[in-house]
């Protein structure tokens, strides 16, 4: 090390007398842990820059700036709220289903204060969380019985454990699903603690593949819609209705995933069918599982529907306590539920089967907008800016075969396209696009009106920050 190096490092501040700066006072003051924390990590930043011959003119601005940045940014919120630009309706990494207005108003209610989670308000006695929407889903769906836990993995995996614990469960090989974060079917199932027997081939299953494959050890048969794939070609998969009838012939329940949770037909509005519940319960299956914050439109969660005697061995399993929801679950679900009681004014307010079912043409009147509004304040850091027609989705597993008709800006800025959509995504708020070819695409598919003058915002700072 050379003396030049050794005179330089012996002017780093010191921990204690960076910490007297006059502006790293009121840090120390608010957050002693914190400040002191980055202000270790500003002098070995200082000593290491110092090594690499790359440091600073000014060692105490350096470290004083260090410092603040480091406390403000560790105190910055890490969940935020963006602007979709997808067009990815239900995006798993965007927290799914958008809540509808009545469930936000719900939330702000609940989280004042003090509720009756699991007080009975009539009665003064200890009163059951597990119930507080369970008259609504067995009006919905025609269910016997239900109970609600934090997902529907949790669901399926409460399901099988309740009534198929160390006993057999059938399934066609052509449902082994893998649904999102890599959690796959049979891995679900043998935590259950029940024993995966393939039946089938996975383009064609019959249902005399299901009846070789029942045993005395068969607990249960389950039935699982692929919500996220599609086996096209020569294909052939068996029923609900004979898959309930084979079980009722041999004593053993059926199980049915949905995946997305449907209460009502989606056709109604000129969307591809998918699987209603209550289409399940009328057939006569005892159990069926699905999610709360897909197609239904509410929170996370995983609902459990079917008959009393197999929702009840639900409820009563130990695993119910480490599963189930908590109050703002429900605050939020409550409202959700109650909008599907009034089908003619559901559409206007359940956000993610609005934008499921709005028609191109809405679409692009709300890309005319931005566009008309961002051209009006010539922002000079864009090459152009142009509407075209584009294809959203609608995400989370749900129609996956479906491009929904849908209008997009594409914006071409001045230099690195990757650097702007970059920028964008860390802003404030932040927007979330998608690069296509040489251009960022914005979908207002998943952009609600009220936030046209945001995004116009947002882009004009961007662009005006390059």
């Amino acid at each position: 090390m050379t003396k030049q190096i050794q005179d330089k490092l012996r002017l780093i501040p010191q921990v204690d007398r960076l910490l007297l700066q006059p502006e790293l006072i009121g840090y120390r003051e608010k957050f002693p842990d914190l400040t002191i924390r980055f202000a270790r990590e500003a002098v070995d930043e200082l000593r290491e820059r110092i090594l690499r011959d790359k440091h600073p003119k000014d060692y105490h601005k350096f470290a004083v700036g260090y410092v603040i940045t480091k406390v403000e940014g560790f105190l910055a919120p890490r969940f935020k709220r963006v602007i979709n630009c997808t067009g990815i309706i239900l995006h798993t990494g965007l927290g799914r289903a958008p809540l509808p207005q009545a469930a936000q108003a719900n939330l702000r209610e609940i989280i004042q204060g003090y509720s009756n989670l699991e007080l009975n308000l009539e009665t003064g006695n200890r009163g059951q969380r597990l119930t507080i929407v369970e008259d609504l889903l067995c009006q919905l769906t025609g269910a016997e019985a239900s109970v609600m836990v934090n997902n529907n993995a949790a669901a399926v995996l409460l399901a099988l454990n309740s009534i198929a614990n160390r006993k057999e469960v059938i399934v066609s090989r052509g449902e082994l699903v893998e649904i999102g974060g890599s959690f796959r079917i049979p891995e679900v199932m043998k935590k259950s603690g029940a024993k995966l027997v393939e039946a089938g081939a996975t383009n064609k299953t019959k249902l005399a593949d299901y009846a070789d494959a029942v045993n005395p050890k068969t607990g249960a048969i389950l039935k699982v819609h692929t919500s996220n794939y599609k086996v096209m070609g020569f294909t052939q998969e068996v029923g609900i209705a004979e898959l309930v009838n084979l079980g009722r012939e041999h004593g053993i329940p059926v199980v049915s995933d949905l995946g997305g949770g449907v209460l009502i037909d989606l056709r109604k509005w000129g969307l591809p069918y998918e699987p209603v519940a209550s289409e399940y319960i009328e057939a006569g299956v005892d159990l069926v599982t699905f999610s709360g914050d897909k197609v239904l439109g509410g929170p996370q969660s995983g609902i459990i529907i079917g008959k009393k005697w197999a929702v009840d061995k639900c409820r009563k399993n130990h695993l119910m306590r480490a599963l189930r929801c908590g109050k703002l679950t429900y605050a939020a679900m409550e409202p959700v539920l109650k909008q599907y009681l009034n089908p003619a004014e559901l559409l206007e307010n359940n956000p993610s089967l609005k934008m499921l079912a709005s028609p191109p043409e809405v679409v692009k009147e709300l890309a005319d907008r931005f566009l008309d509004e961002l051209i009006k304040r010539k922002p000079a850091g864009l090459k152009s800016a142009e509407l075209r027609e584009s294809h959203a989705q609608a995400g989370s597993g749900a129609l996956p075969l479906e491009k929904l008709p849908s209008w997009a800006v594409f914006l071409k800025p001045e230099g690195s396209l990757n650097g702007f959509a970059n920028k964008l995504r860390t802003g404030t708020p932040p927007v979330i696009g998608y690069i296509k070819d040489d251009e960022l695409a914005l979908d207002f598919k998943t952009v609600f009106p009220e936030q046209i003058a945001e995004l116009v915002n947002a882009v004009i700072k961007t662009v005006g920050n390059r």
